[in-house]
């Protein structure tokens, strides 16, 4: 009796096994030839690839309603929003209500609705921070836009100092620690680590505190996020002070070889890379050619015309070291 139920058991688990594989085979092969089948988006059916049979056909289409012939009608067509940004405290997500005082075809609001459109600007400013954190956060991706902007830094610089300061926030290192501070040293550590560096004297030009306090955080926010900051490497200002000097490309490269010389020559070793780069500069202005004044490249990298001449004199010495025999 045992057994035969025991059979009967073993018959059905069988049975079941045989109709899993027939589904499963019926879903990927075809059922006349047994070939691939290959899903059809345009026309919403599912054809076999060898035989051509529409197996199946009226799927539900998952995309837009719309055609569009060109970038600039898909665009315009679109209706998905703007993509999320670590720039704004709420990563783009909540609603925005315009400014314009304009309904949907352009004519202007009566006052009454004016009236009603403010106290709605009001509220869905309250709700987009809720708390005090959010807040902060709101104040700080606001400095960092503004300083980015002045300092002309791009937008993954932007992204990445907002990243920097959301950590220092999420793991509690405010305390103590001025807003403008803390997010005046995610900028400088994010340009750095995007190979746009700004000295800290052009930092503190834009910034609401002072150099001190900037590098005071910014050492502490890189010990305490384990960030991995390599020094500047005097090459990376270089570009950003030919432009502001309208100097040629040739004399570019030739404050790059320079430089390129004095690290050979161990000159760099404790000297301050903007100090390098601007001498550097003066002295490929000089070699090519083109009249820059150190007054003007003072100007322009932020510090004395004393730093220059030192550093000057340094650059061609290791110079003409090389070329000797």
């Amino acid at each position: 009796m045992t057994e035969s139920v025991r059979d009967r058991s073993t018959e059905r688990t069988r049975a079941l096994e045989e109709e899993d594989e027939t589904a499963e085979g019926e879903t990927l092969r075809c059922p006349e030839c047994g070939g691939h089948l290959a899903t059809d988006t345009e026309h919403g059916e599912t054809v076999c690839t060898e035989c051509g049979l529409v197996v199946e056909e009226d799927e539900i289409d998952r995309g837009p309603e719309w055609r569009a012939f060109d970038s600039k009608e898909k665009d315009e067509k679109s209706r998905v929003g703007a993509p999320t940004t670590q720039m704004m405290h709420d990563k783009g997500l909540s609603t925005n209500i315009g400014w314009q005082d304009k309904d949907a075809y352009g004519k202007t609001l009566s006052s009454r609705q004016r009236e009603k459109m403010q106290r709605l600007r009001t509220w869905n400013e309250r709700f987009r921070t809720r708390d005090s954190k959010e807040r902060n956060l709101k104040q700080a991706l606001g400095e960092i836009d503004r300083m980015a902007s002045a300092l002309g830094l791009p937008e993954n610089v932007r992204e990445t100092a907002s990243v920097i300061y959301r950590r220092a926030l999420a793991d509690d290192l405010l305390p103590g620690r001025s807003i403008e501070g803390v997010s005046t040293a995610a900028l400088y550590a994010s340009a750095r680590q995007a190979g746009t560096p700004r000295s800290l004297d052009e930092i503190a030009n834009v910034s609401r505190v002072d150099k001190d306090e900037i590098a005071r955080t910014y050492r502490y926010i890189v010990r305490e996020l384990g960030l991995e900051i390599k020094p500047a490497d005097p090459e990376q200002y270089v570009p950003r002070f030919a432009s502001e000097l309208d100097l040629s490309d040739e004399a570019e490269r030739r404050a790059r070889k320079l430089l390129k010389t004095a690290k050979e020559q161990g000159v760099h070793s404790g000297k301050s890379p903007v100090g390098l780069a601007a001498a550097a500069v003066y002295a490929a202005a000089l070699l090519t050619n083109e009249k820059v004044t150190q007054s003007e490249v003072s100007e322009v990298a932020n510090i004395s015309e004393v730093t220059i001449r030192n550093r000057y004199h340094e650059l061609l010495e290791a110079e003409e070291q090389v070329q000797l025999p």
